[in-house]
Order: structure tokens, then C-alpha cells, then sequence
């Protein structure tokens, strides 16, 4: 690619944001930082601290003493904070419900904000998220809305969750994802938004092959 471009990704949860911006960087070879897996290591690892996930300040300062790495190990990328592992342990629903409530807080927003704007400082990379089109990255060279149907998204959710041991009925999943969206949306910190600017690109129906080509034929475009 002549350019190495900055790919900001935004989309609700489980529409295929994680999958697709993996595959989207490896055909790049572009840097992939999952924000989300960010918050849902501050989660973590304050519940781990018996830290309230109402307490702002207790939470600031959580994510101050954080180092994050992103890691490829194979075809498989792990996020790495302060030397341990978390790829597996931040992957269960309940730590994604945590996640949702340590992103109201704008301290803890400003301060991940910071660390990953400076991930993209020299371009080459792919993030995604709820609101890098809209806050972390508005100068990204390309932003893109990844959409999928309640229904669709949920049923994803579910056999991700199957695959993982992990069981949960489905019409439980689909009320999870239901009310992340409200949350997500109507949080006053950093709103999930499809800004004016972003390709809108509905997965419903596409494999996650088929919406990161779409990506990657649009990369090339815009460099």
C-alpha cells in the first residue's frame, strides 16, 4: 500500500467489528488495537481489585497503572497488560457488561483515548470500537459503521460462546446485546455514532471474509 493509512471501525456490539478488523490488518499488514478489549481488561482487572465499576477515581487510577500491548502470536492476537495474558479471561459476558459501565467514565475514556491515539500516531493501523471515528480518530483516512441485526448479532454472540464452554440461552444474549446498544447510545461519554463521514456497511448477510475484502478494496482507494 503506498500510504499507510489509519482505519477507524465502529459498530455495536457483536457485528463482527473484531473479526473483520483482524482480517482487514493482517491482509494490510497493518497494526490491529481492539479498544474494547482495553476497557474489558480495566474491567477485569478492577473487579479483580474490588474496585465498584461506580467509582470513577478509583478507576482512573486503575487505568493509569496499566500497560497495554497488543501481541501476535500465530494467527491469533492477545492483548497483554502489564505482562499477563487477559485474551481469554476478558472474553466472558460479563466482563463485556463491565466494560460498558467503565466507558461512562470520562476519565477513564480521556486516559485510554490518549494511549490509543498515540497507537496510531504513525499510521498502519486498524482500530475499532464505539467511537473512533468520532473521537479517537476523526482524521482517520477511512471510517466504517459495521452493522448487523439485533437477531444476527445475537445468534454470533451465542455460538461464540458455545465454542468457548460457555452456556447461555439465546433469548438471554439477545436481551445482553439489546441493552449494551442502549447503553452504548445513550451514554453521555463518547456515544456509539455513525459519524457523516463513515462507509455504512451492514454484515448481516456477509461472511467476515467478504466485509473485510469490502474494507480493503476501500483502503486501497483512499491511499
Amino acid at each position: 500500500m503506498p500510504k499507510r493509512i489509519v482505519i477507524a471501525i465502529d459498530g455495536p456490539a457483536s457485528s463482527g467489528k473484531g473479526t473483520v478488523a483482524r482480517a482487514v490488518a493482517r491482509s494490510l499488514g497493518f497494526a490491529y488495537i481492539d479498544t474494547g478489549a482495553m476497557y474489558r481488561c480495566v474491567a477485569l482487572l478492577a473487579s479483580r481489585a474490588g474496585l465498584s465499576l461506580s467509582d470513577a477515581d478509583g478507576l482512573s487510577q486503575l487505568t493509569d497503572r496499566l500497560r497495554f500491548e497488543f501481541v501476535w502470536l500465530g494467527g491469533m492476537l492477545s492483548i497483554v497488560v502489564n505482562g499477563e495474558d487477559l485474551s481469554d479471561a476478558i472474553r466472558f459476558e460479563s466482563v463485556g457488561r463491565g466494560a460498558s459501565n467503565v466507558a461512562v467514565h470520562a476519565q477513564v475514556r480521556s486516559a485510554l483515548v490518549l494511549r490509543q491515539r498515540a497507537m496510531a500516531d504513525e499510521g498502519g493501523v486498524v482500530m475499532d470500537g464505539r467511537d473512533i471515528g468520532s473521537v479517537v480518530l476523526p482524521d482517520a483516512a477511512l471510517k466504517i459503521y459495521l452493522d448487523a441485526s439485533v437477531d444476527v448479532r445475537a445468534k454470533r454472540r451465542h455460538q461464540e460462546l458455545i465454542q468457548k464452554g460457555q452456556s447461555i440461552p439465546l433469548e438471554t444474549i439477545r436481551a445482553q446485546v439489546s441493552e449494551r446498544d442502549q447503553q452504548d447510545r445513550e451514554r453521555t461519554e463518547s456515544p456509539l455514532v455513525q459519524v457523516d463521514d463513515a462507509v455504512y456497511l451492514d454484515t448481516s448477510a456477509l461472511s467476515p471474509q467478504q466485509a473485510a475484502q469490502i474494507i480493503i478494496d476501500l483502503a486501497w482507494e483512499r491511499a
